[in-house]
């Protein structure tokens, strides 16, 4: 056998057996006429001990050694003089008897080691190599243990995991899909699926009436920090439920994750509206760890004759705790910072609220001291703070933009601690967007969304006015500023599907050519049902404390969406697309 007992196993309790261990070469150093080398596998470190008295044929091998070499030792536990209290095997070294140079290494691009001197570029062309490394590795171990606590949750409450098509048909709604040449039928394509919602549908009008999977998924976009060309989900759907049955098994889901994987206790979840989300954090998926929230100080700030507030529609602002003491100097770079694209403000106000109660503002011109305290009052800012005004003639817009910089704030303010949680649902979305470009409704999340019951005579009436009040029976389960999840109770009813459809503009044959397989379905018993879909990889991510997926994919893809190791995307031989009747040559 190779070994006996992994690199992180054994203790003082083990001295003076006989082991055998195999690993890759952390380090070696020669300290007088000893050597010790630091024996690393996935499991951990343990020391390794060469006497200066051992056979030749050991001490000329030991002398070959570099870093990464792939060996196999054979000793005895010993208990070590020199103890090291941060490693699990400290208090013990093998004194080594035989060794065996399984595999050489090339020196690595970089260092295998927890913090790396090799860059994000280098790190993804040599990905065999940085999963050695513990970060990375222990990415990958909390990832497993989230999938192993899901699956044996689901399967508590008898979920069946389905494995659905990755081979399916593509349809122009969402993101843009990965499309699949067929040689069998020259010019037709699959589509790699993006979620597999109309399967996990079917498989409820199939019977099967708690279905999870982890499933892989892709969409053809840009990529960011949390976001790949293939990513996973945790899916889902239940029969026979409604939206609080949905939210309690998936509460108690999240719940038993946290509990078992970071020992952290949860309660119960708040839910908010999206409504309230957006008036007070100007996002749908608000950071809920810190306050700082939104006020609108409309009527406050008004009739002042300051023509940049008096000619908004909407006027709100945050009151940032302690930030009164900002420099002019750091007010201009805030100001600076909203300018930019990503934002889309025009510009700044704002107003200190010294320590002593006076106010130092950007509008002492046109407000008076009293003014001012009445919009402090009504942002409930303190002694201290900094008060940030922006307006406009979009609520929406002006909410969205304060919600961004309220986040740059907590985060310039360290509010934002990566290991503090505040989970929460977000319900009652508007169940339709309207278009002012294209003059109509698109739907806020799928054409299969249902409407809240109590909503179905705004849902049928043909006014615009009460299209837009109709809100979705849908949910997200949003977890410190991030959407991790997302469902809907679905639409079982035919006459129901058909007025969303009319509502979308999606005519009878245009719906029949996409969707048909499903309608048909739902002609012959679909029972109630909903579900939802955790992102897997985001999931992991904000367990393990990271803004990016990235180290929670064994093998990802950089921002360009290739993957620089194998190097793909790449050129096909012609050959194979003519067998796929694609000529991509260029005409001459």
């Amino acid at each position: 056998m190779y070994r006996s007992h992994t690199c992180n196993e054994l203790r003082l309790s083990d001295a003076g057996k006989e082991v055998t261990l195999a690993g890759w070469v952390q380090k070696s150093r020669k300290l007088g006429g000893m050597t010790f080398i630091d024996l690393r596998d996935r499991y951990g470190i343990t020391q390794l001990v060469v006497s200066a008295e051992a056979p030749q044929e050991i001490l000329d091998t030991t002398s070959s050694l570099g870093r990464e070499f792939v060996i196999q030792v054979k000793g005895t536990v010993v208990e070590r003089s020199n103890k090291n209290p941060k490693m699990d095997t400290g208090d013990i070294e093998i004194q080594v008897k035989a060794i065996h140079v399984l595999n050489k290494s090339m020196t690595p691009p970089f260092t295998i080691e927890d913090v790396s001197d090799g860059g994000d570029d280098i790190r993804m062309k040599y990905r065999y190599l940085d999963i050695r490394r513990n970060p990375v590795k222990n990415a990958l171990i909390l990832r497993h243990k989230i999938a192993h606590e899901v699956r044996n949750y689901l399967d508590s409450l008898n979920f069946l995991e389905i494995e659905t098509p990755y081979l399916i048909k593509s349809t122009p709604e969402g993101a843009r899909d990965f499309v699949v040449p067929s040689r069998v039928n020259p010019g037709q394509f699959y589509a790699l699926p993006q979620s597999p919602q109309t399967f996990k549908q079917l498989l409820m009008v199939a019977g099967c009436d708690r279905y999870f999977q982890i499933v892989r998924c892709f969409r053809d976009e840009d990529l960011r920090a949390d976001r790949q060309p293939e990513f996973t989900q945790i899916d889902c759907e239940m029969s026979f439920v409604e939206q609080e049955d949905v939210l309690n098994t998936f509460e108690g889901m999240m719940r038993t994750l946290f509990k078992n994987v970071l020992n952290v206790e949860i309660g119960t979840l708040p839910r908010m509206s999206w409504y309230d989300a957006m008036d007070k954090y100007g996002s749908d998926k608000p950071d809920i760890r810190f306050g700082m929230t939104i006020h609108e100080i409309t009527d406050a700030a008004k009739g002042k004759g300051f023509g940049v507030l008096d000619g908004a529609a909407y006027i709100g602002a945050i009151a940032v705790p302690g930030a009164a003491e900002y420099t002019r100097k750091q007010i201009d770079e805030l100001t600076e910072w909203v300018k930019r694209p990503q934002v889309g403000a025009k510009g700044l106000i704002y107003i200190k609220v010294n320590a002593d109660g006076s106010f130092k503002s950007s509008i002492d011109k046109f407000y008076a001291p009293e003014d001012l305290a009445r919009i402090a009052e009504a942002t409930e800012a303190q002694k201290g703070d900094l008060i940030l005004v922006m307006s406009g003639d979009n609520n929406r817009k002006v909410q969205t933009m304060l919600g961004t910089l309220r986040i740059e704030m907590g985060n310039r303010l360290g509010l934002r601690d990566p290991k503090v949680f505040a989970p929460l649902w977000i319900v009652d979305f508007p169940l339709f967007e309207w278009s002012e470009e294209d003059s109509r409704f698109y739907a806020m999340h799928h054409p299969f969304t249902a409407p809240k019951p109590e909503h179905m005579d705004w849902y049928c009436s043909d006014k615009k006015e009460d299209l837009e009040k109709v809100c979705a029976n849908a949910y997200d389960f949003v977890l410190n500023g991030t959407e991790l999840g997302g469902g809907s109770i679905r639409i079982h009813n035919a006459d129901v599907q058909k007025r969303m459809f009319e509502i979308l503009g999606i005519g009878e044959q245009e719906a029949e050519e996409k969707f048909g397989f499903i309608i048909h379905a739902f002609q012959y018993g679909a029972p109630p049902h909903g579900g939802l879909a955790f992102g897997f990889d985001r999931v992991c991510a904000l367990f393990g404390g990271s803004d990016s997926i990235r180290d929670y994919i064994a093998f990802p893809k950089n921002n360009q969406a290739r993957d620089v190791m194998i190097d793909s995307p790449s050129v096909i031989d012609q050959s194979q697309l003519d067998e796929l009747s694609i000529d991509v040559r260029k005409k001459q």
